[in-house]
């Protein structure tokens, strides 16, 4: 299914927005490589429900507000993106930094959402356990160190960014920074409020993550009440990309289950 692309703006910052789909719907939280093309996993999801995709302010074709600063900001304001939308029953995803976006608004407020899924988040420390620098890693070291299957990072290895692409890697890549440079992919907080979100909740990880070790998939686990836990073998840090049946099957799964 097609996604309608449009552009909306809200607390005076102009976003980016995919939307396709029918039935329940679900918001999906962008990680560091953004949301510029409708992807697979994306027409999938939106053959079970209304997806909504927005960029994050700071990403693609949205705006740079002033007031963008930390996940936290962008948690506030998703919370007014779902209230100005009127949604409620919703589905919320997020991958990686959206994970992290999607975590940060459950323990604000889980007033609107029915599921919570996380794919891969980052946010936590573990002792001894390093969630890897990837700041420090070149563009072909980023494609080996993201996916698990070799074939994969070959593929996009063998088409080189255009002009406009390479533009817009960049300023994702500054946007990410803004939000996740010190401390790295972290907010010392998370941890204390993770008990909050009384939501159903799955988290989805790659067995073979390079960048965030699988080992966190159960440390977040530890800390939501009553969380699911998937790992899919075979697969790095973008089940969603890597893995995108199993990954949409358990997902969709997760979310259309009956619960008493």
């Amino acid at each position: 299914m097609p996604a309608t692309k449009t552009t909306i703006e809200l607390r005076g910052c102009k976003i980016g927005l995919m939307r396709a789909g029918e039935g329940a719907p679900m918001l999906y939280l962008h990680g560091a490589a953004g949301a510029g093309a409708w992807l697979p996993f994306m027409e999938r999801l939106s053959r079970h429900f209304d997806l909504i995709v927005p960029e994050h302010p700071g990403f693609g074709v949205s705006d740079t507000p002033p007031w963008l600063g930390s996940v936290g900001d962008l948690a506030y304001f998703y919370l007014d993106f779902i209230k100005a939308f009127g949604l409620r029953d919703l589905h919320l995803m997020g991958s990686s930094l959206g994970g992290w976006t999607a975590l940060e608004i459950a323990i604000r407020s889980t007033h609107a959402l029915k599921t919570l899924t996380v794919n891969c988040p980052v946010g936590l420390r573990i002792p001894d356990v390093p969630v890897a620098d990837m700041f420090l890693w070149s563009p072909e070291e980023r494609a080996r160190n993201l996916f698990h299957d070799r074939a994969l990072a070959d593929q996009m290895l063998a088409v080189p960014p255009t002009e406009a692409e390479a533009d817009v890697l960049m300023k994702n890549n500054y946007a990410t920074a803004r939000l996740a440079w010190q401390p790295r992919f972290f907010n010392p907080d998370l941890e204390k409020w993770l008990h909050r979100i009384d939501v159903p909740t799955h988290i989805v990880w790659g067995r073979e993550d390079r960048l965030v070790p699988v080992a966190y998939a159960h440390a977040f686990a530890g800390l939501i009440p009553n969380a699911r836990v998937t790992i899919i073998p075979d697969c790095g840090h973008m089940p969603h990309i890597e893995k995108t049946d199993e990954f949409v099957r358990v997902a969709a799964a997760f979310c259309q289950e009956r619960r008493p």
